[in-house]
């Protein structure tokens, strides 16, 4: 879709804010010169909130956002007068006032994907096995110059032959579900719409939230939080859960209500989290989360991989080059186009 080009103050230069590169990868993965030709541009690599935000971008004629990592809404945007054009890298940023950005005529860019699904996928296996196989806990050994446990501890489980709960079975969660599969393992779904039909497309059987719960030796969470969603696995949720099941998230944190997931890991049900989300990013030094013994904790890594990211970059400067030469801008959101 085109949408006209609003046109900067005569002999200004144009001001670019990029926020929530936190790997660098924009500022390495883009060829800056062309666009630094044509505008002055600035990059922050540590998270930004507050009035320091608002200091970042108060001067902006655009912004690129990585992914949702900065919240975007209507108060933070009437304090940006000179804000004429977003971009934001992937095709869903959850916390973007799209109406907001409509009523002020500003149009919004996305990028493209990339292999993110796949990346996801791969990492929430890495999770799964790597609890499993308590591989943290094993190379901290061998780091200290030991050998095996010197105490008798439980030693690792066997994927194969157990139950692998799905909640959520889009296009990521049907890639575990491969996976699974492959691994020899039952799997089992749930979803606030699934079907038998749609679970038997997978290899899956739909069952209620409640018996994959208490059945599942893995639960994987594969879902967009909305309303209905948010904090689904509650504290009653979470004691359904076996003692010996691992409970892995590289979806959305608003999924499981965190001081619950604390007490309940704190009780034995679950009897292991590998998460890789969290309610604040990134997570505090005194989140009760970092001294658990029984989580294995990644920094969110299921999208961060070059692949993903050198997709990211070509996007972010094909709609920077488009806005900044008057050429019809690319991918826009619907929401916003309709009212330029």
């Amino acid at each position: 879709m085109n949408v006209p080009l609003k046109l900067a103050t005569p002999g200004a230069r144009p001001v670019i804010v990029v926020v929530g590169d936190a790997e660098q990868a924009l500022q390495r993965l883009v060829d800056w010169a062309p666009i630094q030709a044509l505008a002055d541009v600035t990059l922050h690599h540590q998270p930004l909130s507050g009035e320091a935000l608002v200091e970042a971008l108060k001067s902006a004629d655009a912004v690129v956002l990585v992914r949702d990592r900065t919240p975007f809404d209507a108060g933070l945007l009437a304090r940006l007068p000179r804000l004429r054009y977003l971009v934001f890298t992937g095709t869903r940023n959850t916390t973007l006032d799209l109406a907001a950005l409509a009523a002020r005529q500003i149009p919004v860019s996305h990028t493209e994907w990339g292999p993110s699904k796949e990346s996801t996928c791969e990492m929430t296996w890495a999770l799964i096995l790597a609890a499993t196989r308590q591989l943290e806990t094993q190379t901290a050994l061998l780091r200290r110059g030991q050998w095996r446990p010197d105490n008798a501890l439980p030693l690792a489980g066997v994927l194969h032959g157990q139950t692998l709960g799905l909640i959520g079975l889009g296009e990521i969660g049907g890639r575990v579900a491969r996976v699974g599969h492959a691994l020899g393992m039952k799997v089992i779904t749930w979803s606030p719409r699934m079907t038998p039909e749609r679970a038997a497309a997978h290899g899956a059987l739909a069952v209620t939230l409640e018996e994959l719960l208490t059945t599942s030796k893995v639960v994987s969470l594969h879902l967009v939080p909305t309303p209905a969603t948010r904090h689904l696995l509650d504290a009653p949720h979470l004691a359904l859960m076996r003692p010996d099941s691992l409970l892995v998230n590289t979806s959305r944190s608003a999924l499981i209500a965190t001081g619950a997931l604390v007490s309940a890991l704190e009780q034995g049900r679950p009897g292991f989290a590998a998460l890789d989300v969290f309610d604040v990013e990134p997570l505090p030094q005194d989140s009760p989360l970092r001294q658990l013994p029984n989580v294995l904790l990644t920094p969110h890594l299921g999208f961060v991989a070059e692949p993903v990211f050198a997709r990211f970059a070509s996007g972010v400067s094909e709609c920077l080059r488009a806005w900044l030469t008057g050429q019809p801008l690319v991918r826009v959101m619907v929401e916003s186009a309709s009212a330029a």
